[in-house]
Order: structure tokens, then C-alpha cells, then sequence
């Protein structure tokens, strides 16, 4: 899929995170000798940051930009849904596909990942690129519909 490359806000259309938006990090073309349909590899967010006034101290907006849950899977590429926006991080080096296969590694990985999803959310102003940071804002709120 020439659409679906890493960097991009997918939304998950079917299983477990349906209705929740992720980051592909890999896209597999052609299949695997395990899969043999083309896939992709997001990092997601399962459960989102609570949502933040002006009035909150900034003790209050660092706990509830904690409460994001993340998540990681290989999804059929016809179970995702591409959107427009663009993410700028630097997923490859925090998800290695090796750590995947076991359960152990896997929870490293999404501890690794809720740091850098937090980081990414509490200094989303950081951002240079204005096409990346209106991603990066899209990527965090909450999907309507």
C-alpha cells in the first residue's frame, strides 16, 4: 500500500482497539511466511489522556496525561483506515519486532511506549512542522463519531 506508510494515523476498524487510532511503524507488503496478507505493525493509544482545562494546576495535567494505555499489533492492512495526518515519531527503535513474541518483552515495550506517547502529548507545542504537529494533536484526542 503506497498510502499506508510509517508515520501515519490510522484508525483500527475491527478486533480488540476498533475505533481507536494508532501510528503504523511497518508496513509488510506482501506477507510473511506467517501472514501471508499484506499487514502493518501500530503503536496505538487504547485508552486516551483525560481531558485537561486552563484552570488545572500543571501537577494535575501531568497526572491525567498519565493514564494512556498503549497498544501494539500486526493488523491486516483492510483493517485500517489511513487518515491525512502524519505523526512525527520515532516508533521503529522503540518497537522491535523481536520483543513482540514474547509477553515479557512486550510489556517493556508498551511501558516504553506510554513514555514516549507521554512526552510527545505534554510537549506538543515542540513540534516544528505545522503539518506534523496538527498529526500530533489529531493522534491525541478523542475520535468522535
Amino acid at each position: 500500500m503506497a498510502i499506508i506508510k510509517s508515520g501515519k494515523v490510522v484508525i483500527v476498524l475491527a478486533g480488540r482497539h476498533a475505533g481507536k487510532k494508532a501510528v503504523v511503524v511497518k508496513t509488510i507488503e506482501d506477507g510473511d511466511d506467517d501472514k501471508r496478507f499484506s499487514h502493518c505493525l501500530v503503536a496505538g493509544i487504547a485508552r486516551g489522556p483525560r481531558k485537561v482545562t486552563r484552570g488545572m494546576s500543571k501537577k494535575k495535567v501531568e497526572k491525567r496525561s498519565r493514564t494512556m494505555k498503549p497498544f501494539v499489533k500486526y493488523i491486516n492492512v483492510r483493517h485500517v483506515f489511513p487518515t491525512r495526518y502524519v505523526v512525527d515519531m520515532d516508533l521503529k527503535k522503540a518497537v522491535d519486532e523481536a520483543d513482540l513474541a514474547s509477553a515479557e518483552r512486550k510489556v517493556d515495550v508498551k511501558k516504553g511506549l506510554k513514555k514516549i506517547f507521554e512526552d510527545k502529548y505534554l510537549n506538543q507545542k515542540a513540534v516544528t512542522s505545522e503539518k506534523k504537529a496538527a498529526g500530533s494533536n489529531y493522534f491525541f484526542q478523542k475520535l468522535r463519531f
